[in-house]
């Protein structure tokens, strides 16, 4: 009877921890990102390198403080993809990392596979918001928006525990 008792305890614990990891992992460490309405999304500009407010509306984020790479976030654009590609700086490798299934407007397959036919196009949004992390923007041809965060080649070298390329900006102290 103590085996059965026993058991049973290691089980509905077994349970419960699963059910607490399910929803650490995909609910409690998201926050939703306050709209300013204005610089909520931003193209790296061709001409000068520094990023810069595009038209958007429909604008809806989360992020989460425990990883740079956790942000995702959906808008709508009434800007044209051919104003866009001459205006804005080309995101090359753009691969849409998932969100999780309650953010619903953010579909990381879609937008993959919208990148890879042409149906959308990818933007640098800013460079380095976070040391080896860029926000990219990708823009479908009807207008929807999406943002995450990606590694770019300089993080994927350094967060490998190797020393920064000498066309890297200096790694940050404690990384």
């Amino acid at each position: 009877m103590t085996g059965k008792i026993l058991a049973g305890l290691i089980v509905a614990t077994a349970l419960i921890a699963g059910v607490a990891m399910y929803y650490l992992q995909v609910y409690a460490f998201y926050d939703t990102v306050s709209a300013s309405g204005q610089d909520d999304v931003e193209m790296t500009l061709l001409a000068t390198g520094e990023p810069e407010a595009i038209l958007y509306e429909d604008f809806e984020a989360i992020d989460s403080t425990s990883s740079p790479i956790r942000y995702r976030a959906c808008f709508t654009t009434s800007q044209s993809l051919p104003m866009m590609t001459e205006t804005y700086e080309a995101y090359d490798h753009a691969v849409p990392l998932v969100a999780p299934g309650w953010f619903s407007c953010f579909d990381a397959k879609e937008v993959g596979k919208a990148l890879e036919t042409g149906e959308a196009l990818a933007f640098l949004g800013t460079k380095n918001i976070e040391y080896g992390i860029d926000r990219v923007v990708a823009v479908m041809s009807d207008g929807r928006g999406f943002v995450w965060h990606q590694i770019n080649k300089c993080g994927e070298v350094v967060f490998d525990g190797k020393p920064a390329p000498e066309n890297c900006p200096p790694k940050p102290e404690g990384l």
